[in-house]
């Protein structure tokens, strides 16, 4: 099954490579909601269809589905090639202020975005992600270590089940 998979992800990336070199032409002339389109249209819907069947593979088989990601984002951003990503990743996530002091204030909460079409809008990325972390215990988005969240958040899946 893993070499199926690598086979699809090969060809996935090599349409998405494509795709992002020919966008990063025309990006100059694209406004920045315009290049968003564009990327989901032809990048971003093709990585997300069955994505699921990636999870637990390999790392050194999914990583170029995230170069393929990083790559998309460094061209809607306008960041350079050798430029770290994950400061950029990170400022694209909105941390919950709240306005008064809440007891949410501590409860590390990200701003859900308003989508305006119902069937589409709830599945995007930048919808479920955010909507799904708040979703989580304050004990599993607490930890700093990348090995303690997966325990934790095995934990509570399994918990949830």
């Amino acid at each position: 099954m893993s070499l199926l998979l690598q086979s699809h992800i090969k060809s996935i990336t090599k349409t998405a490579w494509f795709r992002l070199s020919n966008i990063a032409k025309i990006q100059p002339v694209l406004s920045l909601r315009d290049a968003e389109t564009v990327i989901h249209a032809f990048v971003s819907s093709r990585l997300d269809y069955c994505n699921v069947l990636f999870s637990g593979l390999p790392n050194c088989v999914t990583r170029s589905l995230q170069l393929v990601q990083n790559a998309a984002v460094r061209i809607l951003t306008k960041t350079r090639k050798f430029d770290y990503i994950t400061p950029i990743l990170s400022e694209l996530l909105t941390p919950y202020t709240p306005a008064h002091s809440l007891c949410s204030l501590d409860a590390a909460l990200l701003v859900i975005p308003s989508v305006n079409k119902k069937s589409v809008g709830f599945r995007a990325c930048a919808y479920r992600a955010p909507y799904l972390w708040n979703g989580l215990p304050l004990h599993v988005k607490e930890v700093r270590s990348v090995e303690i969240f997966k325990s934790r958040l095995e934990t509570h899946l399994y918990s949830l089940a």
